[in-house]
C-alpha cells in the first residue's frame, strides 16, 4: 500500500512510543510514524522481531530506539518511560497495542493462562498510560492512543480472556477522557478499534483449537489499521475511531440485537476463527516467551493472510472525512431550502 510521505509538521512531532511494536499492527504504526522522520521508540519483548522492526523504521526515514519490555511489569513500564523521556526527549505520541491471546473456550483455559492474557493486553495499557500521562499532564500536552477491537464492544467466542481485556481497556478509556475533560487537559486520549487484521499473532497464540487459527474475516492488512491510527494521532480530540465495515456493522449490530448476535455467533463463532489445516502442535507460542525472541525468528508486520486480506477500507475514508461531509450535506440541504424559500416567495 502506498501512502503520502507526511512530515513533521502534520501534528505529531519527533518522539513516538509504540508498544507491540515487534509486529503486526504495532510494527506497521511505527513505519507509518517513521515516515514522518521520526524518533520512534519500540518495545516489545522479542528481540529479533524489534530488530526487524528498528530496520523498517530505518529504511522509511525514521530513528528506531529498541527498548525490550515485557508491558505487564509496571516497574519496567515505569522505568522505560524514564529513559525515553531523559535520553531521548519528551514523548509526544504514545500507542498501545502489545496483546497477547488464548484461543480455547474458557474452561478449557487454566487461571495461570487467564490472567498472563489480562496482564498483557489490558493491565499493560493501563501501566503505559499511566507512566506517560503523569509526564504529559506536566507539560500540558501529549496524546495517547489505545487501539482496541470491535471485540471491545461484542465479545466472541475462544477469546474470553481477549475480549475481557478490550472491553476493560474501553471502560478505562472513558472514565480518563472524561477526567482530563473535567481538568480541561490538553493531553488527549482516543481508541481506535480494529477488525479482523492480518497479523503474525495466529501463528503464534496458544490455541487448543484442532485446526489454526485465523482472524474473523473480512481480513484487513495491518496497513490499514496503522492508517487509523496516523490519523487518529492528528485528530485526536475524536472519542474513538471505528475502523473497517465489519467494526461498523459488529459495533452497531450489537447496539441493536445482541441476543440475535449471541445465537448467531455460537453457530459460526467457532469456525469462522479456524482454518481448514490442522492445529501443529510445534507451532510456538507467544505467551509466556516471545516467539521472535533470541531464539526465535522475525515474523513481520504480516501474518500469512496476504492473498485474502483487504488493502483498502472505504469506511475508513468516510470515517476521515465525516465532518467534511456533513459540512457539505448541511450546506446542500440550506441550499436546497433556500430555494425552495425564493420560489415560494416569487
Amino acid at each position: 500500500m502506498r501512502r503520502r510521505r507526511r512530515t513533521k509538521g502534520d501534528a505529531v512531532s519527533s518522539v513516538v512510543v509504540v508498544t507491540g511494536a515487534s509486529g503486526g499492527i504495532g510494527r506497521a504504526c511505527a513505519v507509518a510514524f517513521a515516515e514522518r522522520g521520526a524518533a520512534i521508540v519500540l518495545i516489545a519483548r522479542g528481540e529479533q522481531g524489534l530488530q526487524g522492526a528498528a530496520d523498517d523504521v530505518r529504511r522509511h526515514g525514521g530513528t528506531p530506539f529498541v527498548l525490550p519490555v515485557d508491558v505487564s511489569d509496571a516497574d519496567a513500564v515505569e522505568a522505560a518511560v524514564d529513559r525515553v523521556e531523559n535520553e531521548i526527549g519528551p514523548i509526544s505520541v504514545w500507542v498501545n497495542t502489545a496483546f497477547t491471546s488464548v484461543f480455547a473456550p474458557f474452561w478449557k483455559m487454566t487461571t495461570d493462562e487467564f490472567r498472563r492474557a489480562t496482564e498483557v493486553s489490558y493491565l499493560g495499557f493501563v501501566y503505559g498510560t499511566w507512566s506517560v500521562l503523569r509526564r504529559m499532564m506536566e507539560r500540558d500536552r501529549g496524546t495517547i492512543i489505545q487501539v482496541g477491537s470491535a471485540l471491545a464492544y461484542r465479545s466472541i467466542p475462544l477469546q474470553s480472556a481477549y475480549c475481557g481485556a478490550k472491553h476493560g481497556i474501553r471502560g478505562f478509556h472513558e472514565s480518563l477522557r472524561v477526567e482530563l475533560l473535567h481538568q480541561k487537559s490538553n493531553v488527549n486520549v482516543t481508541m481506535v478499534h480494529m477488525p479482523g487484521v492480518n497479523t503474525p499473532q495466529f501463528r503464534w497464540v496458544l490455541s487448543r483449537m484442532p485446526d489454526k487459527a485465523q482472524p474473523v474475516p473480512p481480513i484487513y492488512q495491518p496497513e490499514i489499521a496503522a492508517e487509523a491510527v496516523m490519523f487518529a494521532a492528528d485528530h485526536p480530540r475524536q472519542r474513538e475511531y471505528w475502523v473497517g465495515s465489519s467494526t461498523v456493522g459488529t459495533i452497531l449490530g450489537n447496539k441493536i440485537a445482541p441476543a440475535l448476535l449471541d445465537h448467531y455467533l455460537a453457530i459460526t463463532g467457532f469456525k469462522s476463527q479456524q482454518t481448514k489445516e490442522p492445529s501443529d502442535p510445534d507451532a510456538p507460542v507467544n505467551l509466556w516467551e516471545p516467539a521472535d525472541g533470541t531464539d526465535g525468528k522475525d515474523f513481520g508486520s504480516h501474518g500469512v493472510f496476504d492473498q485474502r486480506a483487504k488493502t483498502r477500507a472505504p469506511q475508513l475514508w468516510l470515517a476521515h472525512h465525516k465532518y467534511k461531509l456533513a459540512a457539505a450535506a448541511t450546506a446542500a440541504v440550506a441550499a436546497g431550502v433556500a430555494g425552495i424559500i425564493r420560489r415560494a416567495a416569487r
